[in-house]
């Protein structure tokens, strides 16, 4: 049986022309294989300055038109992108030995998106959306335990919590992407995406 695509890759990476069906596929698989948050990522943002910052998120959504994080608004990563929308995630799934970049510009989702997805969280995830002043200094954690009780006492019916003004999604939009498996001797192999005007062109990288 043949385990090469006609590139010479691994037939993991497939011969697909659109990267973001190869990266369904892909997580798709690390969902079957990695015990914890398969969809959790290395966000990379940069400030006005250029100063880095890099965190996990982890993905709720993707298709054609990016892929998406919800965030406290007021946070680092938040403030980043909106002085530099240019930010890049990584996945990272060790069960597999695969990992993929994501290369692109960030923008808020659209309202309706986001209210969406806060009503599906759970009830304490949307009192802690309401009660943590994110990346601000905590004096004393019993500041934080306090506020929460004082949030559930504002919204005690769990099915009626709406959406904090500061608190919504952001959605990277791809011009690149590239698909990393670990391969013997350090010869990995790596299969990069570029977006050239509506296209997808895909080319090969030495390890």
């Amino acid at each position: 049986m043949n385990q090469k695509n006609s590139f010479g890759l691994n037939i993991c990476f497939l011969d697909l022309n659109d990267p973001i069906q190869l990266f369904k596929v892909w997580m798709d698989e690390a969902k079957k294989t990695e015990p914890n948050d398969p969809n959790a990522l290395s966000l990379a943002t940069a400030d006005k300055n250029g100063t880095p910052s890099v965190r996990i998120v982890l993905l709720k959504d993707f298709g054609k038109d990016g892929f998406t994080f919800y965030t406290n608004l007021n946070s680092q990563k938040s403030l980043d992108i909106e002085n530099n929308s240019k930010a890049e995630m990584c996945f990272y799934w060790k069960s597999l030995q695969r990992q993929v970049r994501v290369f692109g510009s960030i923008n808020k989702v659209a309202d309706n998106i986001a209210d969406k997805y806060f009503s599906s969280r759970d009830y304490d995830s949307k009192i802690s959306a309401w009660a943590s002043e994110q990346s601000k200094i905590l004096r004393n954690r019993s500041d934080l335990l306090e506020r929460i009780d004082g949030f559930k006492k504002t919204y005690p019916e769990t099915k009626n919590v709406p959406r904090p003004e500061n608190w919504s999604g952001w959605i990277l939009k791809p011009t690149m992407i590239e698909f990393w498996l670990k391969g013997q001797n350090r010869i990995h192999e790596r299969l990069r995406y570029y977006k050239e005007l509506n296209n997808w062109i895909k080319k090969l990288l030495n390890p």
